[in-house]
């Protein structure tokens, strides 16, 4: 029998505690698409559409908020350590996020 997660996590989003979940965009060993189905499972309502978010003018990767305080964000030209290949992105990610500002 296969156990899953996705209960878990469930409870300790909806309890507000704030999540950020990122992927990749070139990730081949956890694609993005399966991330963000995976977050689609949890069934949260969606705060603030798909959209793309920038560092120095450039599009850095896509992003979505979701309901309870849970963030999905890509990182574009990342692979599965994405910040080993784009640090400076992740940073300025990570830094909005902890700072309460949109991605």
């Amino acid at each position: 029998m296969r156990s899953s997660v996705v209960e878990y996590h469930r409870s300790v989003i909806s309890k507000g505690y704030w999540s950020l979940i990122y992927s990749g965009d070139h990730d081949m060993t956890v694609p993005f698409i399966g991330t963000q189905a995976w977050i689609r499972s949890l069934g949260f309502g969606v705060v603030d559409e798909w959209r793309p978010w920038h560092v120095n003018g450039q599009v850095a990767g896509f992003t979505t908020l979701y309901a309870n305080n849970l963030t999905f964000a890509t990182v574009k030209g990342g692979g599965h350590t994405a910040p080993e290949y784009m640090p400076k992105e992740c940073l300025a990610m990570v830094d909005r996020w902890l700072s309460g500002r949109p991605v």
